[in-house]
């Protein structure tokens, strides 16, 4: 095991220990709050109630993000309602699925749609994972052989998408995705499955797993506090570029002109 120091140690405080794991699909869950603090800085509606699960509403009520530790298996559930072209749509993902992959789900669903066509594929491909089309589905696997992320359909034509990561001692999750799940999301989530970057854990918070590397860094309890206010400024900031745009967006019909007295002119 790796050991790493900090630099910039305020006066005060004392450091605490984390870790830094890879492959980052083996990591454990990690802190809710990754996920639930971003969508709520990005103006989505917190409807949990005291003692259950978090439920999170976007703005306009289509997508509702659930997660539920107190049930078995538990985990994450999103569902997307039908609108205009867009068919309903579900997720689900383990209650170990790590944070930061669940994100590149749930982040993408407060950023505008990108004009360039999704590709599942692409970013599992630029790391390196190894494809594998067979009858009735295509699956990518992560080289270390942990993490895989599948296309099914079957016979009758039913279809959905599957994910997942496992090592040798049966610790992992999975996650599944309809059909209908718009591409750009699985995307994101599979750029997020498929990032090399390592992610942070607290000491006792790392799984005991040997397919697993880890990094010892002692962090200051205001660095951790920095770069957890860092990612919801950026929520907020985007959020407030997108309303100010629509806000500020020309109207598409014009108001009748009316003269100073208020009375409506001929046409």
């Amino acid at each position: 095991m790796k050991k790493k120091q900090w630099q910039g140690w305020g006066a005060g405080e004392q450091a605490e220990q984390h870790y830094l794991v890879q492959p980052r699909a083996l990591a454990g869950g990690g802190d809710v709050r990754h996920v639930s603090e971003f969508l709520r800085a990005s103006g989505w509606r917190d409807a949990s109630t005291p003692g259950g699960p978090l439920l999170m509403d976007s703005p306009d009520r289509s997508v509702r993000i659930g997660y539920d530790p107190y049930v078995q298996p538990g985990g994450w559930t999103i569902r997307g309602k039908a609108i205009g072209q867009q068919d309903e749509w579900w997720a689900t993902l383990g209650r170990q699925t790590p944070v930061e992959i669940v994100a590149g789900l749930t982040d993408a669903l407060t950023r505008p749609r990108s004009a360039h066509a999704p590709n599942v594929w692409e970013p599992l491909q630029e790391q390196r994972w190894s494809t594998h089309p067979h009858a009735g589905h295509y699956t990518a696997t992560s080289p270390d052989g942990s993490a895989w992320m599948q296309f099914h359909q079957d016979p009758s034509g039913h279809a959905m998408w599957w994910s997942g990561a496992r090592d040798g001692q049966g610790n992992g999750w999975t996650a599944s995705f309809s059909a209908t799940t718009p591409m750009h999301l699985v995307q994101a989530f599979s750029a997020a499955l498929a990032s090399p970057e390592p992610v942070m854990r607290p000491r006792g918070r790392v799984p005991h797993s040997t397919a697993i590397r880890t990094t010892s860094v002692s962090v200051l309890p205001s660095q951790l506090s920095a770069w957890q206010q860092a990612r919801i400024t950026a929520a907020r900031a985007a959020t407030w570029a997108r309303n100010s745009v629509r806000n500020n967006r020309p109207r598409t019909t014009a108001r009748p002109y009316t003269h100073a007295g208020g009375a409506r002119a001929r046409r």
